[in-house]
């Protein structure tokens, strides 16, 4: 698989995700938020965590304007992949890419700790690796992590098993308690109805090596590895 890391101004997780994608065997581009077109080639597209333009405006408002996000769109609309990780899923919301917005946590504070997510369903290409309704061990790092969308929306996610993780605890419970933004019903990510776009909060690319605590990230990049296509 080939991939494009986009890096806009305040990306700080690039790095981190291009290590990810290496370690399940994918070779990876680095590619400027100014530039206008992908490498030849391209299977997926990451748009990482970080604070692109310092969230000035909106979170991921001012990238998802960026010259190199209209190729981007081009390549989903073509079913090419497009994983958008914290911040990169704010600016997937911002880009078109997928619906509802990212808002400020409900307590209003920056939240920086270990989070349990329920898999919900794994015969997508990013969640293979994974059984359906497994608890996995991942990062959050986000002060505007909070997802909300209008009840059409969120029918249509619940409807077409649009959800891909949700905050829980050790147990798999999704709870109030368990939410660490308030996002609407416990969702931590979401499919564009293709399956090919994906945008998640939590940090999977921050545990893939037993030496920083855990390898339940991992998954997800042998996944899209592996290829498999949702049902």
């Amino acid at each position: 698989m080939k991939a494009a890391v986009i890096t806009f101004p305040g990306s700080n997780r690039d790095g981190d995700v291009a290590k990810a994608l290496k370690q399940a065997g994918a070779s990876v581009a680095h590619i400027w938020h100014a530039d206008s077109e992908l490498p030849d080639g391209t299977d997926l597209v990451v748009l990482p965590g970080g604070f692109s333009y310092g969230d000035y405006l909106r979170t991921g408002a001012i990238a998802g304007r960026a010259n190199i996000m209209d190729a981007t769109r081009a390549h989903a609309a073509r079913g090419g992949f497009v994983l958008g990780i914290c911040n990169g899923f704010q600016i997937a919301c911002e880009a078109g890419l997928l619906p509802g917005i990212l808002m400020r946590n409900a307590d209003l504070k920056f939240v920086c700790r270990r989070q349990y997510l329920t898999v919900e369903r794994a015969d997508t290409p990013y969640t293979s690796a994974y059984a359906k309704g497994q608890v996995v061990d991942v990062c959050i790092a986000h002060g505007e992590g909070n997802y909300i969308a209008d009840a059409e929306t969120l029918a249509r996610l619940e409807g077409e098993g649009l959800v891909a993780f949700r905050y829980c605890d050790a147990q798999g419970n999704v709870t109030a308690a368990a939410n660490p933004n308030g996002s609407l019903n416990g969702i931590a990510g979401i499919y564009s109805p293709g399956f090919n776009v994906l945008g998640l909060m939590p940090h999977p690319e921050n545990l893939i090596d037993s030496l920083t605590g855990g390898t339940d990230g991992r998954g997800m990049f042998e996944s899209l590895m592996g290829g498999k296509k949702a049902a």
